[in-house]
């Protein structure tokens, strides 16, 4: 059985709290069950953005380092 694809939202570069914003408008317009990779930059986004979405009842499947970015991978809660 191949996986659904995932997908992706880009927030590299994005200062927070803007990075945390976006990406819960994101997860908004997603069903619920639905997967959705994060990419955050190193330092105050990967400390931050999981601990927002968190917050907002999402749950984090993974955090994985990618070269100097952050993947997040999200559940909807």
């Amino acid at each position: 059985m191949m996986e659904k694809s995932v997908e992706v939202l880009d927030l590299k570069d994005i200062a927070c709290p803007m990075n945390s914003a976006k990406a819960l408008l994101h997860l908004e317009g997603l069903e619920i069950g639905a997967i959705l990779d994060i990419l955050v930059d190193d330092g105050e986004p990967i400390k931050n953005v999981p601990l927002s979405l968190e917050g907002e009842g999402h749950e984090i499947l993974d955090t994985v380092k990618v070269d100097r970015l952050w993947k997040i991978r999200v559940k909807k809660r």
